[in-house]
C-alpha cells in the first residue's frame, strides 16, 4: 500500500493509503456516502452508482469477502471508486471467493483506505456532494461532472430480452436495472420483456410497465420520458422505482431537483401517508421529485422522515404509482417487497 489522497473540487484533501497498482493514475467521480453496514458488493454492482466514488460510513468494510456473480446486481462494478476507513483482508464467509481489495483490483476500481470517513461524511452532509479525484498528487485542476452526461445510456441493456413466462406481459424499462428487480418480477409468474432505455414499446402488446432504477440526472432521459408519455395514454398499470419514480413524475408534468447529499444506505425511514405506517428502506438516489410541481391529479404517497422529501407518488385515479426507495432491497430490509405483489394485483385488475 502507498500513500494516496482524495482531492475534492471545493478544496479539502483527505489522506489515505491505496494499492500499488493505482500508482501514477488519477480516478475521478462524484463523491457520495452510504450509511449501509453491509451489502457492499451489491451496492458496488448497482448501476445507479455509475461514475460515483462511494464512501462507506461504517468503519470496517469487506469482512465477509465477495461472493459469486450470481448474487451481484449486474455483471461488473459501476462505482468509480471506493473509500473506507478500514478494508478487511482477513475476511470469512462460506460464500466468499476473494477479498474486497482483490476484487476491486481485478475490476480496476480504485480503493482508498485509512481515511477519516467520519470527517469526510460530516463535510459532505454540511456542504453537499462534491466532485473528487483519487490521486497521488494534489495537482488536480479540472473535474468532470458525471451528472451532465447521459449515464443511463451507458448502463442500459442494448437489446430487448425476454425472461420467464405467464399470462401477463410486463415491459421492464432498463435504465440500469438491478438484477434483484428482475428476479422479483419473474417470481410473479409473468413474462418480462426487458427493453433498452430508448426502446419505443408504445405499440407493443403488454399488460403493464415497470420503470427501473438508474444513475444520474433524470432530465437526461428525454427519450425515455417521451415514450412514457405516450404509454400513459393507454392507462395501463405503471410501477416505477427510484429513477423510475422521477421519470414518471417528469412524464406527468412535474419537476425534479438535486438533493444536497442524497439518500444512500439501508436505513432510511419513510412513511406511508395513507396508513401512517413507517418503513425502514434501502435507498440510492441523488435526485427527488419537487412536490410543489406535481399536477393536481397526482398525490404524494410516501415521505422521507429525515428530510421530508417525496418518496413516492401516485395518480389519484389511474394505476400509476412509484416509490423513490428500493422495495427489492438487496441489500437492505425487505419490509416493502409487497410492492411487487401490489403491481401484480394491478395487472389482474386491468384484465
Amino acid at each position: 500500500m502507498k500513500k494516496n489522497k482524495l482531492i475534492l473540487q471545493n478544496g479539502p484533501v483527505f489522506d489515505g493509503m491505496a494499492p500499488e497498482w493505482q500508482a501514477g493514475r488519477t480516478f475521478f467521480g462524484e463523491v457520495v456516502f452510504t450509511t449501509g453496514m453491509c451489502g457492499y458488493y451489491e451496492s458496488l454492482t448497482d448501476p445507479s452508482f455509475a461514475d460515483q466514488i462511494l464512501v462507506f460510513t461504517f468503519p470496517l468494510i469487506g469482512n465477509y469477502g465477495v461472493a459469486d456473480k450470481a448474487v451481484w446486481e449486474s455483471k461488473k462494478i459501476h462505482a468509480a471508486g471506493v473509500i473506507v476507513n478500514e478494508c478487511c483482508e482477513n475476511w470469512s464467509h462460506h460464500a466468499g471467493l476473494v477479498s474486497l481489495k482483490e476484487w476491486l483490483e481485478k475490476e480496476g476500481i480504485p480503493l482508498l483506505t485509512e481515511v477519516d470517513t467520519r470527517a469526510l461524511t460530516k463535510m459532505l452532509r454540511a456542504d453537499g456532494t462534491v466532485l473528487g479525484a483519487i490521486s497521488e498528487t494534489q495537482e488536480v485542476t479540472s473535474f468532470k461532472d458525471p451528472n451532465l452526461e447521459h449515464l443511463v445510456a451507458k448502463v442500459s441493456i442494448s437489446q430487448k430480452t425476454v425472461y420467464g413466462s405467464g399470462n401477463k406481459r410486463v415491459i421492464a424499462v432498463d435504465c440500469g436495472m438491478k438484477e434483484s428487480m428482475l428476479r422479483h418480477l419473474e417470481k410473479l409468474g409473468v413474462e418480462v420483456v426487458r427493453v433498452p432505455h430508448n426502446y419505443d414499446y408504445s405499440e407493443d402488446e403488454f399488460d403493464g410497465v415497470f420503470l427501473s432504477n438508474g444513475p444520474g440526472d433524470p432530465i437526461q432521459c428525454a427519450e425515455t420520458i417521451e415514450i412514457l408519455k405516450k404509454v400513459m395514454k393507454k392507462k395501463k398499470p405503471i410501477f416505477g422505482v427510484c429513477l423510475g419514480s422521477q421519470m414518471l413524475a417528469l412524464a406527468a408534468g412535474a419537476k425534479t431537483y438535486k438533493l444536497p447529499f442524497g439518500h444512500r444506505g439501508q436505513n432510511q425511514p419513510c412513511m406511508d401517508l395513507e396508513t401512517r405506517k413507517c418503513y425502514i428502506t434501502s435507498q440510492n438516489h441523488g435526485y427527488a421529485v419537487d412536490e410543489e410541481s406535481l399536477p393536481c391529479e397526482w398525490k404524494v404517497i410516501f415521505r422521507n422522515l429525515n428530510d421530508g422529501s417525496v418518496e413516492g407518488v401516485a395518480h389519484k385515479s389511474l394505476p400509476f404509482y412509484a416509490v423513490q426507495f428500493h422495495p427489492e432491497a438487496s441489500p437492505g430490509p425487505t419490509d416493502t417487497q409487497w410492492f411487487f405483489e401490489r403491481f401484480y394485483a394491478c395487472l389482474n385488475e386491468k384484465s
